[in-house]
């Protein structure tokens, strides 16, 4: 291919075209996927209630966030009772009693910190990917990996301090002033390094699973069209590719999201009731603890849940990006044509 031919291929959607179609298909994602969570969260808190100071894991399909229970009563989206018998009759429940609305309890001040998140992942994994390819070639199998790996590596390493500083803000309610205050206390006695606190056991989950993640989707969905003869994917192979490299993705970390969110949890606990933090609260500690107490199967608890979520929530999030990207391309190619 000369490069007359190859130039256009590169450039035909802009990175600003990306991050619309990425920031589109985050929203989208968590819209539809938040619900499954909260439904979850609510059985959860039916069968064993939630006292103050105890955090939970909330999901919107695009990022984890800890949210620290407070002091509300029934008041509160997760501690309003329900008297649910299963997941369906909570679903209609909630709907009847509620409002349609409640489905999305508690997703707005997530999405702050998750669309932005998402954006610069999949923006990054596109440039990389396009640079890669000018300088390799178009067929190296190493490029998903490479390009997932350090755009994944890059969205951790920008959210992390943010989202500890999210995580302070919701369970003491601080001004910014106070936040402030907050952080550069925490930066004076435990360095820059502490707002990174939880960054390892992030990317030891988060990084492997991107680049699982991609390289099974360009393989998958290369597969896909030669197989129904096509030059270009359609929406339905982008969310088939994508729901059946996310779900084997997820099987293979679940070990570490496990250990990530025992890590998360405890060291919520040891800070909130001020007890110094255990020296032995490495990854590699906790797993061998979990495998001492659960055995091996401990590792992989919770697959359900987490296949029931990620799933879809991939499947919707790269067919809307790929659709949004494939929308922005024949705007340009019009474009170029008058």
């Amino acid at each position: 291919m000369d490069p007359e031919t190859r130039r256009p291929e590169i450039i035909r959607v802009t990175p600003l075209q990306q991050m619309l179609a990425s920031g589109t298909g985050a929203i989208l994602t968590s819209l539809i996927v938040t619900p499954l969570d909260v439904v979850k969260i609510r059985l959860q808190a039916q069968n064993n209630p939630l006292p103050k100071g105890k955090c939970f894991v909330y999901s919107n399909g695009l990022m984890d966030h800890l949210c620290v229970c407070e002091e509300g009563g029934n008041k509160l989206w997760y501690k309003k009772p329900g008297n649910f018998q299963g997941t369906l009759d909570a679903f209609l429940k909630i709907i009847r009693n509620e409002g349609i609305k409640s489905l999305w309890s508690g997703l707005p001040p997530t999405l702050v910190m998750a669309v932005p998140a998402t954006v610069i992942y999949f923006t990054c994994y596109d440039q990389l990917t396009a640079l890669l390819r000018s300088k390799l070639g178009e067929n190296k199998t190493c490029i998903p990996i490479v390009a997932g790996i350090v755009a994944r590596f890059g969205a951790v390493t920008v959210i992390s301090p943010l989202e500890l500083i999210r995580t302070k803000m919701q369970s003491k309610k601080f001004s910014y002033m106070e936040l402030h205050r907050f952080v550069s206390k925490k930066v004076s006695e435990d360095g820059w390094i502490s707002l990174w606190r939880g960054w390892a056991s992030t990317v030891l989950r988060d990084v492997p699973f991107s680049a699982m993640y991609w390289y099974n989707y360009e393989i998958l969905k290369k597969w896909l069209c030669e197989k129904s003869g096509l030059y270009e994917p359609t929406f339905m192979i982008n969310f088939t590719s994508g729901a059946l490299s996310g779900s084997f993705a997820a099987v293979v970390t679940l070990p570490f999201d496990v250990v990530k969110t025992q890590k998360q949890t405890q060291l919520w606990t040891y800070e909130s009731h001020k007890i110094s933090v255990p020296l032995h609260m490495s990854t590699w500690v906790i797993m061998k603890n979990i495998v001492a107490k659960n055995g091996f199967s401990g590792l992989f608890s919770g697959l359900i849940p987490r296949l029931i979520k990620i799933a879809p929530a991939c499947a919707i999030m790269i067919s809307t990006y790929e659709f949004g990207k494939a929308f922005f391309q024949k705007q340009n190619v019009r474009r170029q044509q008058y």
